[in-house]
């Protein structure tokens, strides 16, 4: 299954999936990593569609081999989220798009303008650049995730609830009779 993540900067979205890749134990495929680490190599400032492109190959082979993937980015246009779903569809596997916001404008400001970046050298963007970013309408096939007043386990929970997905349990500390 390829689980989709998309929502504007400091909504909670990575926090989320990474929580959902964690209680899966899923594939996590982050497009800002990807794109910091073209950065990094000094082959481009503006890595354009390039980590987007990166991302869907990641995910792809993973797919290939069966495992669930939880894919991490803004995902602000349609044409992203088109192509997510090909990569799916090519994997012939089940696709989700997950979509999280924060309903709490005021929330999701302090959110952006007091979080540190967790990729070394990325710079994360104003809370004026988000507020005027364009944001493709999801056109409702999406799951929504409200993160103003949930926690990360509560959205975890009614996530898998509404994913129809058991998580994977860790049974290596009971032991056998």
């Amino acid at each position: 299954m390829l689980i989709i993540f998309g929502g504007l900067p400091g909504s909670g979205k990575t926090t989320i999936a990474r929580a959902l890749a964690q209680r899966l134990s899923a594939t996590y495929v982050r497009v800002d990593t990807i794109e910091q680490a073209i950065r990094a190599s000094g082959v481009a400032d503006d890595v354009g569609p390039a980590g987007y492109i990166v991302a869907y190959g990641v995910a792809g082979d993973n797919l290939a081999l069966g495992r669930t993937v939880i894919a991490d980015s803004v995902n602000a246009l349609q044409i992203t989220r088109d192509a997510w779903l090909a990569v799916a569809r090519t994997a012939g596997v089940r696709a989700v798009e997950v979509e999280v916001l924060c309903s709490d404008k005021t929330e999701h400001r302090r959110r952006v303008e007091t979080r540190a970046t967790d990729v070394e050298g990325l710079v994360k963007p104003t809370w004026r650049e988000i507020s005027e970013r364009a944001y493709d309408d999801w056109q409702g096939r999406q799951v929504v995730v409200d993160t103003a007043s949930k926690t990360v386990d509560a959205a975890i929970d009614e996530l898998l609830v509404r994913l129809n997905v058991d998580p994977v349990i860790d049974d290596s500390s009971t032991s056998q009779n």
